[in-house]
């Protein structure tokens, strides 16, 4: 059964595994005793700490282990800030940062500090001359992810990264997404990582403070970890994290070259195959094993269930399948279509075979699930016959109130307008994305009586 969402957990690595076993009998003992077994398990530990750091590009003294990737980000956020509380309390971050960082900020905010988010383009990409214009003499931290987790996108690190150390600003960058495929470029101040995104094993993380970085570890003092990640290190899970970093790397430039060239075939053929689709993300600069794309007239948890029957694991960033029944963040902050939404992150070692076969299976699954909600005909199929409509679809959960509106647009002549009355918060991102889709012009939105006005105008 092909496994393709990579990106929220990489299979474990048979090198891990190796590492993993072997740590387990030498690496059991506490790495601070002078006893023989803690001599032992502090030389697994320091060897590891060598091997990240290397990875990482910093010194080995910079990099500590963490429970996991989100408990890096979090200390990292709030050690910086606290090391830089006299400056200000004014936090910086791009509007799709991982939920991890955004938590962060939320908590910074509820302290009393000032969080200010850059936006993004269609693409996912922030714009460094806007980053840096969002930069104040108060600010403390700027968060700058190095790629999108569900879009695939890479950002402009360096860039920002310089415009931050001329602003004297320290830049934390969440890296979980791309320390597999190499260092993250630039002169960032913080880095964070996350085991089980490389093949590692689940539970660790490692956060880097370059020298100089004013930093103060936030909770009680700990003697672990150079007092910033507090607790026992899991040492056999921290030898297996390390070892597997290292093997990744060395396969990452050929199998990054192998896995873009399946991630493109399934770039085109996606939009040659599936009708009203719209593939997301960065089309050059992202990540060599991450596709999104978005299905128009398509339940996004139903289409997840039927991709899972025929074998194929993806993940979705659609509102059906959060406990929120929001969408996604990231989808949100590009304007792009949520519902009937698909991430597909290629493990290392996916074949052409396993994509050929998903690419077989996707159009069907599609329209089966489009069938199930309702045909929804071209807007030549249906003779004028009103000048303006206005839709009722309130209890309605997108994608039906899109439905309607693709059934419903062939009864108004062109230049007439169809109001769409809804309650359900997709409709904001998801009808302006079929109007851009769909050649339409969208009017913009208003509040009725109940929920909220949608008007859009034929053009085609």
């Amino acid at each position: 059964m092909p496994y393709f969402d990579s990106a929220s957990s990489a299979p474990l690595h048979p090198v891990a595994r190796q590492a993993l076993l072997a740590a387990i009998d030498e690496g059991w003992a506490d790495p601070a005793r002078l006893y023989r077994e803690g001599r032992r398990a502090r030389l697994l530990l320091d060897a590891a700490r060598e091997t990240a750091a290397e990875a990482v590009g910093c010194r080995p003294d910079e990099l500590v282990f963490t429970p996991s990737g989100t408990r890096a980000v979090h200390l990292g956020i709030e050690g910086a800030l606290a090391g830089r509380r006299r400056v200000g309390g004014h936090l910086v971050v791009s509007a799709v940062e991982h939920s991890s960082v955004l938590h962060s900020a939320a908590a910074h905010g509820a302290r009393g500090g000032t969080t200010t988010e850059v936006p993004v383009d269609r693409s996912g990409a922030v714009s460094p001359v806007e980053y840096a214009a969002a930069l104040r003499p108060d600010t403390a931290l700027a968060c700058l992810q190095s790629a999108n987790h569900e879009v695939g996108t890479e950002q402009p690190v360096a860039e920002v990264a310089q415009m931050c150390r001329e602003a004297g600003v320290p830049l934390l960058v969440d890296a979980a997404q791309s320390l597999a495929w190499g260092a993250v470029p630039g002169d960032w101040s913080l880095l964070a990582g996350s085991a089980h995104k490389w093949g590692g094993p689940a539970g660790v993380g490692l956060l880097a403070v370059r020298k100089g970085v004013r930093f103060a570890p936030q909770g009680p003092a700990d003697g672990r970890e150079s007092g910033r990640s507090a607790g026992f290190e899991n040492i056999p899970a921290v030898v297996a994290a390390a070892a597997s970093l290292r093997a990744v790397r060395a396969e990452a430039e050929e199998e990054a070259r192998r896995l873009r060239v399946l991630v493109d075939r399934i770039r085109r053929r996606v939009a040659r195959l599936v009708p009203d689709v719209e593939v997301v993300g960065a089309a050059d600069r992202r990540l060599p094993h991450v596709v999104t794309f978005s299905c128009l007239y398509v339940d996004g948890e139903t289409l997840l269930h039927e991709l899972d029957r025929a074998g194929f694991s993806v993940s979705s960033g659609s509102s059906c399948t959060s406990s929120t029944l929001t969408p996604s963040h990231v989808l949100k902050a590009m304007g792009v279509l949520s519902e009937g939404n698909v991430r597909v992150s290629l493990p290392m070692g996916t074949t052409a075979e396993e994509v050929n076969r998903f690419l077989e299976v996707l159009p069907g699954a599609v329209a089966g699930v489009r069938e199930q909600l309702g045909v929804v005909p071209a807007a030549t199929d249906v003779t004028p016959d009103v000048e303006s409509l206005e839709l009722d679809t309130l209890g309605l959960r997108c994608p039906q109130p899109v439905i309607e509106l693709g059934k419903a647009i062939g009864r108004v002549p062109v230049g007439g307008t169809v109001t769409v009355l809804s309650d359900d918060e997709v409709a904001r991102l998801d009808i302006p994305a079929w109007c851009a889709m769909r050649g339409q012009e969208y009017l913009g939105e208003s509040p009725a009586a109940a929920g909220t006005a949608y008007r859009v105008r034929r053009l085609v």
